[in-house]
């Protein structure tokens, strides 16, 4: 049985996110009504700014010309193989890295400059060496996704207790062994974390290679809108792609609980 204090604690902490939650979803219902009413009594351009009741059109357009969940589905298949390659190979690239550390001291300037390139910049190279297609996009989106989580994932293991390592050392353990046994359970939040970030890096990617080369997704949606002047279209995959990053993020957030817990 919880004491008095405990649970008046425990109330404490749902009141608290329960008030989070209602100031949360109240702004957002008062920007979207500010916004429309601004529109509404034309103190705002609605050419370029749009409005709520104009993307709402937009999107039961697309729903009718059955393009709306063919675009969504474009980009979240993108993202979701760019996040499971980035996530599988930077855990394999940051284990190669700390298990030799020559070959780290090697790849860490390169990695460096890598991760501060604009990514955008080797677009065209991108889509002369792997076409205009799903390939080039994917690719893009592990240029941005897989340097952030090498650099992550190799620093959680490197700040691993040196003091835990030297007493595996003294019972003569493997480094095999210290990497299984110490290391990877060390860095296990480490690596959930990571995941949080690769999904948003991923959906970056994504949309930058959308910008370059699709013919499909959110990204394609954007910048054809922006090309027609289209500035409703622009402002609906805006909005689509906040929905399915908020979708996905909190995905990766239920999975790294479940893990946790």
């Amino acid at each position: 049985m919880y004491s008095l204090e405990h649970k008046l604690y425990l109330r404490k902490i749902r009141k608290n996110n329960f008030l989070v939650k209602f100031f949360q979803i109240f702004l957002l219902i008062f920007i979207i009504l500010l916004w429309q009413f601004l529109a509404d009594k034309e103190l705002i351009n609605t050419f370029i700014t749009s409005s709520p009741k104009e993307i709402i059109e937009t999107l039961i357009n697309l729903h009718k010309t059955n393009n709306l969940y063919q675009h969504i589905w474009t980009t979240i298949y993108e993202t979701l193989i760019s996040f499971a390659l980035g996530t599988l190979l930077g855990c394999v690239i940051a284990s190669i890295l700390w298990w030799n550390k020559f070959i780290a001291k090697i790849v860490d300037p390169f990695l460096t400059v890598l991760n501060s390139l604009p990514k955008v910049a080797l677009g065209p190279i991108i889509i002369i060496w792997f076409g205009a297609g799903i390939k080039s996009i994917i690719i893009m989106s592990l240029l941005i996704s897989l340097i952030i989580t090498i650099i992550n994932v190799a620093d959680g293991f490197n700040k691993t207790d040196a003091n835990k390592i030297k007493l595996l050392k003294s019972f003569k353990a493997t480094k095999s062994q210290i990497f299984f046994k110490l290391i990877l359970p060390h860095n296990y939040k480490t690596i959930i974390s990571a995941l949080k970030i690769n999904i948003s890096m991923s959906l970056i990617g994504v949309i930058m290679g959308e910008f370059l080369v699709s013919k499909k997704g959110i990204g394609y949606l954007i910048i054809y809108g922006s090309q027609v002047f289209n500035l409703s279209l622009v402002m609906t995959g805006v909005v689509l792609l906040a929905i399915v990053s908020i979708i996905m993020y909190y995905s990766v957030s239920y999975i790294e609980k479940r893990l946790t817990n």
